[in-house]
């Protein structure tokens, strides 16, 4: 047979060539398409809404290494299953009609219940070539070098949607590209500390032996990144977290407003920095700036942190404690317990420097449990903070003036 070979441009698209093989011997032919130009940055997904036989007219570039989709029948024509192809929507749903065509008499006499379903899905695929109902095609290329054809070019075709997204890692090794993504990668490249634990020499706070402490960058979802480091001490087994900011103090201070509703309120995340103070209007209680430090836990966390607060209040203890207060102190944490287990209470959250945050379960979506609150610093919370002094700009010192 011969082979024939055209590069073409499509409009709006980019250059293809199309091969075209027939044999005089039996009639048969077949005409393929290949990309003439690389592999796109990012892959593509095309998504048409086919409402009318004039979409089913569309033409369409559809490589080996796309997938094409109707999600209403949940048909899929996976990659690498055919060859490229320069076709319609119509000619695609007749190629796969074809496909299922092509084993239905052998089908027929082994297991005629499949055959009978196969019979019922091309049924059901030639229906939509009439367009009584509408349908979505999906045509998604990881190479990027498939195509849709927009009539309305170079004006926006609102039944087509055209996403550009990032290819993963097995979609790259399937095009070949998994190695020169790898040696793409300077050789010096800085480490990714988000990923490895660091580890530095320090003493005890309570002993003051040598001891190790761990220090890793962590994402907190819908937040920021923060700096978590823990110490352990073998000599006397003294074991303590603290959580650092891993970026600047933001521009208006946070208040965060838990209204506590039901005991799963527990098991949210709170990230409480150094600068933030807490406090449940319902106890009276109130936990100024700096007390527990920075921490990363949980709501039922830090209330165990703050009963815990109070039980080795020195004042409660020994020689120096008085009925009444001890009474008092006692009443308290009957109270606090009560909050984590069944009565209702609003947890306040006031941090000027705007770097703490208490996990919304509903997220991306709104808490309704949940208010979060900005406001400006007053002078006293910027003096607190250092701010006040702090001098980011003209802060260099003036030249020597000649003598």
């Amino acid at each position: 047979g011969v082979t024939r070979l055209l590069l073409t441009r499509i409009p709006f698209f980019k250059e293809i060539i199309v091969s075209s093989f027939s044999c005089p011997s039996c009639s048969w032919s077949n005409t393929e398409i290949q990309a003439a130009g690389r592999i796109q940055e990012q892959g593509v997904r095309y998504t048409l809404a086919v409402t009318s036989r004039q979409d089913m007219n569309r033409e369409v570039v559809k490589t080996d290494c796309a997938s094409a989709r109707i999600p209403e029948l949940d048909f899929e024509v996976p990659a690498f299953s055919q060859k490229g192809v320069l076709t319609t929507i119509e000619g695609i749903i007749d190629r796969a009609v074809a496909g299922l065509e092509q084993d239905q008499p052998a089908r027929r006499a082994t297991d005629t219940e499949v055959a009978r379903k196969i019979d019922e899905f091309i049924g059901k695929l030639r229906q939509l070539k009439e367009v009584s109902t509408p349908f979505t095609f999906v045509l998604d290329d990881p190479s990027g070098n498939s195509f849709v054809e927009n009539p309305r070019a170079p004006q926006r075709d609102e039944a087509l949607l055209v996403t550009h997204y990032r290819r993963s890692p097995q979609q790259s090794a399937l095009l070949g590209l998994q190695g020169e993504e790898v040696d793409a990668k300077p050789p010096d490249a800085a480490e990714d500390l988000r990923d490895e634990v660091l580890q530095f020499n320090t003493n005890c706070p309570e002993c003051n032996a040598p001891a190790s402490t761990n220090m890793k960058l962590v994402q907190i979802p819908h937040f920021k990144e923060v700096i978590i480091m823990a110490t352990n001490c073998d000599s006397c087994g003294h074991r303590t977290n603290e959580v650092k900011s891993g970026g600047a103090i933001e521009a208006q201070g946070t208040r965060i407003t838990l209204r506590i509703t039901d005991p799963s309120d527990m098991t949210r995340d709170i990230l409480k920095s150094e600068t933030c103070s807490v406090e449940i209007p319902e106890l009276e209680f109130e936990l100024g700036m700096g007390a527990l430090g920075g921490k990363f836990t949980t709501l039922e966390g830090l209330l165990k942190d703050i009963r815990d607060l109070v039980e080795k209040n020195p004042f409660s203890l020994g020689d120096s404690s008085t009925a009444s207060r001890t009474g008092k102190l006692q009443e308290f944490i009957g109270k606090l317990q009560d909050v984590k287990g069944k009565a209702q209470a609003h947890f306040i959250m006031d941090d000027p420097a705007g770097n703490s945050y208490l996990q919304n379960v509903y997220a991306p979506e709104e808490d309704p449990e949940l208010s979060v609150q900005r406001y400006e610093r007053t002078f006293e919370q910027n003096e607190e903070l250092g701010l006040n002094d702090m001098r980011t700009e003209g802060y260099e010192a003036e030249p020597a003036s000649g003598r």
